[in-house]
């Protein structure tokens, strides 16, 4: 991998990864469009810490306190009814399923998973179900809004302090489809929240303070992955993409938290759909070898 490569490559994880889009899938797709090796499942794992390196920093303020009250609640009881305390604990369950199926599917990812048209399929899928998530949450929004329906009593809009555990362990279940290129870290999640009954900034908040711990600890671990076995990426032009990956990606949180607190997640559920197509056409006229770029037979 060159410097360019990991450059350009540094740029689409900082853009793609908070949104509903798939990062993993986009680095695959950009490589193939260039015609340069697939990056692999463990340089796309470590530039992600860059971008993880940008939620803290954008979450910092909850973060501190998420973790303070999460530690007093290590000692006293009582602490553990602190709204920031559960978020803690939650984060923590809710991170054990992707957690477990990430090291028993560890070849399939790092293989079959990234077939292109597997990847098509899964960007296909999740955007016509974030869809329909998205305007079932838009309409439970309007019906809060005008108050109790006629024959039947309006369900209340979850926040962040609806948090249970029965929706922790769901969102983390959520967030283990992301092993899939092309689902989405935060595609799956923030539709799992939608479904869930959250508000669109409670359930991408939640998603990415989730992703923390998951994220960072599939980065070390396939930190001995970089440079090793022959492969061509090695460690310089992956800590660009990694420094680089960061830069871009806090200034894509700032814009994406915005961007949800009014809008809808139509136009990325549109993108998914019309770049799933367009990927399943061009693999079906012989167009596009699935597996382009690189062996991801097994």
């Amino acid at each position: 991998m060159t410097w360019f490569e990991s450059f350009i490559l540094g740029i689409v994880q900082g853009l793609t990864e908070f949104l509903p889009i798939s990062s993993s899938a986009h680095l695959r797709l950009t490589a193939v469009a260039a015609g340069w090796e697939d990056p692999g499942a463990a340089f796309t794992a470590v530039a992600q810490i860059g971008t993880e390196v940008a939620v803290l920093v954008y979450f910092r303020q909850d973060i501190v306190r998420i973790l303070r009250a999460w530690s007093r609640s290590l000692v006293d009881k009582s602490a553990r009814r602190d709204l920031d305390a559960r978020i803690g604990w939650l984060v923590i369950v809710g991170s054990i399923p992707i957690g477990v199926l990430g090291l028993t599917l560890k070849d399939y990812i790092e293989g079959p998973f990234r077939n292109l048209q597997l990847i098509a399929f899964s960007l296909i899928t999740l955007g016509i179900v974030l869809g329909i998530a998205d305007r079932m949450a838009q309409r439970a929004a309007e019906r809060a809004e005008r108050g109790t329906g006629r024959h039947r009593a309006t369900r209340p809009v979850k926040g962040l302090e609806d948090l249970t555990v029965r929706d922790g362990i769901l969102y983390g279940c959520c967030q283990a489809l992301a092993l899939i290129p092309g689902m989405s870290r935060s595609g799956s999640t923030i539709t799992g929240g939608l479904f869930l009954g959250y508000n669109r900034a409670a359930a991408a908040r939640y998603s990415f303070l989730l992703a923390i711990p998951a994220v960072l600890a599939s980065g070390l671990l396939e930190l001995t992955e970089i440079g090793e076995h022959g492969g061509h990426v090695s460690w310089g032009p992956t800590i660009l993409a990694t420094i680089v990956s960061g830069l871009v990606g806090y200034a894509v949180i700032a814009w994406f938290m915005r961007f949800i607190s009014t809008r809808s997640f139509l136009p990325f559920v549109l993108y998914r759909v019309a770049l799933g197509s367009i990927l399943l056409v061009l693999i079906w006229m012989g167009v596009l070898d699935p597996y382009a770029g690189g062996d991801t037979s097994g």
